[in-house]
């Protein structure tokens, strides 16, 4: 067991403020195979533990961890630590097996398929349900036979706070589901919709201009890395660490720059943020006014434009000295999300000339071929599989969830945006970016956010007194201060 500080930082340009939210790092033993009583092997989860405001018989307040480290997510998510002291919580981040710490194999996790192949979300979720038996066993009393667990998560943390309501309803009382695209799967949304709210947000905190330039480029780039000077030429222009050579790498540089344009709508939020890498308020205004300020006479000056563009997410602090190919966000786990995404995650994404990325068609047989060449011969052969396990849009079952969702969150375009059920409610932030509701308070947030969140205290409140009156104690925590 070891003391963690993580620091929940606001920055204000040129300098940051850090507010320590302080944890206790501890692991707990967790089969390696859940569903398999001939495995008996078992390996270290990493989960945080932050207990400064908790009072017997309070809540848990449980974070189901997503595709990266721990750490980024509960220095991300202070919402939760903000209304802790509300509910006299709990506050326990779980870190999701196979990244972060919490590897199966070791150094070896990644190395074939026999080790890479426990890595699931149905195995996750197994390994969280298993943590929190041992937290209701660890924290119950004599007056409460029972602890209550309200499960948080934003992204593929909230697609996993929302499925282990649904899978498992008697480990957690309710969940918010933060960003969460739990319809983001074959047949349930169309696929054109991601790229199109990403252009979106261009046309929206940029301008139209904007997104036209970015949109033009591409044909460009291609045209660009036909040549050897040109290859030379795109290298140096975008600083990128090694040279390109063939046209391999100049797909890879279209990929990598479309990624960018991806993460920066993501995490678009009015003030400086550091989650995906050092970020100016309002980051893709920043983005256009770069692009929008250079004067466009030839080809090259159309393409120096975009790199001038995307600087503000490759270098804003000016202290990086080369860009490389290999990803785009170095505090989340793309190699692990990648195998996810070629086995059960599939998510049918296109583009067409109704957004500003490259035409590209969805096509599942050259997605499959993919993904075998990258992951030691695994393709995905059920598509179907995440909408037969959880239930895609059928959830008149559940109960007691909160889907939010920003509508300038590509994400979005598989959120859950209208109340399912008197029990499964959707929150709608007009202008909100990626888990906006989920960071910590700001002042520069907007009133949307602030009303949000103010419904999640609500509904957890509504959760916490109806499980307190089932277990007879009504009165274990003064909930009239609400």
């Amino acid at each position: 067991m070891k003391m963690l500080t993580i620091l929940c930082c606001v920055a204000i340009i040129p300098t940051v403020l850090c507010a320590p939210y302080t944890y206790t790092t501890k692991y707990i033993d967790v089969p390696i195979d859940h569903f398999n009583f001939a495995n008996n092997a078992t390996f270290k989860l990493r989960y945080l533990v932050n207990d400064t405001y908790y009072v017997k018989d309070g809540p848990i307040f449980f974070y189901t961890g997503n595709e990266g480290q721990i750490e980024t997510f509960a220095q991300n998510t202070g919402f939760i630590n903000d209304i802790a002291p509300k509910f006299n919580a709990l506050i326990v981040f779980a870190e999701h097996r196979y990244y972060g710490e919490s590897l199966p194999f070791g150094n070896q996790s990644y190395t074939n398929l026999k080790n890479l192949g426990y890595l699931s979300s149905s195995q996750a979720l197994a390994d969280f349900v298993y943590l929190i038996t041992e937290l209701k066993q660890q924290y119950k009393s004599q007056e409460l036979s029972s602890v209550p667990v309200i499960a948080f998560g934003g992204s593929y943390g909230g697609m996993l706070s929302a499925w282990i309501r649904i899978k498992y309803p008697a480990m957690v009382e309710g969940a918010i589901a933060s960003s969460a695209p739990i319809w983001q799967f074959t047949d349930l949304t169309p696929c054109k919709l991601f790229y199109r709210i990403v252009t979106n947000v261009y046309e929206t905190f940029g301008t139209e201009k904007c997104a036209d330039t970015i949109k033009k480029s591409w044909a460009l780039l291609r045209a660009q890395g036909k040549s050897d000077a040109g290859k030379a030429w795109l290298t140096e222009e975008f600083k990128l660490c090694s040279p390109l050579k063939t046209d391999a790498n100049i797909s890879a540089l279209a990929d990598w720059i479309s990624g960018i344009y991806v993460n920066l709508a993501m995490v678009n939020y009015p003030y400086p943020t550091g989650f995906l890498a050092q970020l100016p308020a309002y980051p893709v205004r920043e983005v256009c006014d770069n692009i929008n300020s250079i004067n466009i006479t030839s080809d090259r000056d159309h393409l120096k434009a975009i790199s001038m563009g995307l600087s503000v997410y490759t270098n804003f602090t000016k202290s990086k000295k080369c860009n490389s190919l290999g990803g785009t966000s170095a505090n989340l786990g793309e190699k692990g999300w990648g195998f996810q995404s070629c086995t059960e995650m599939v998510m049918p994404m296109c583009s067409t000339d109704d957004d500003m990325f490259e035409n590209l068609k969805w096509d599942f047989k050259q997605y499959q071929e993919d993904c075998t060449k990258s992951y030691f011969g695994v393709k995905p052969l059920n598509p179907y599989l995440p909408i037969m396990e959880y239930g895609g849009k059928d959830l008149e079952a559940a109960s007691n969830i909160v889907f939010s969702n920003g509508l300038m969150d590509p994400w979005s375009s598989g959120g859950v945006l209208s109340n399912v059920s008197s029990k499964i409610f959707s929150v709608i932030l007009p202008d909100g970016a990626h888990h906006y509701d989920l960071r910590s308070a700001n002042p520069d947030d907007t009133d949307t956010v602030k009303d949000v969140r103010n419904f999640h205290v609500k509904a957890i409140k509504s959760w916490l007194k109806n499980f307190y009156k089932a277990h007879t104690l009504a009165n274990v925590n003064d909930f009239s201060k609400f």
